[in-house]
């Protein structure tokens, strides 16, 4: 599900410290962060979206969550924006 929701979002932030700062900034939705990534490198998103209410999902793979942004690498961390 969450798979789809990233491809069909209109405008979404790729990475952990650009989606911590549109975290702050009050411009993001939902965060979708995959499953195999080390927990310590989406901590800081993690504890941010809990901070500001943001609903975080999860889903299996940084490749397919990659492929769904359009890029031809994995992504850890993305964040759905307003």
């Amino acid at each position: 599900m969450s798979y789809e929701k990233v491809e069909q979002a209109k405008k979404t932030i790729i990475g952990t410290k650009q989606t911590v700062k549109a975290i702050k900034s009050g411009v993001v939705k939902e965060v979708v962060i995959a499953e195999d990534v080390e927990g310590k490198l989406v901590e800081p998103v993690i504890g941010e979206a809990a901070k500001n209410g943001i609903r975080v999902s999860y889903v299996e793979s940084r490749e397919k969550l990659g492929r769904a942004c359009g890029i031809q690498v994995g992504a850890s961390v993305v964040a759905i924006t307003v």
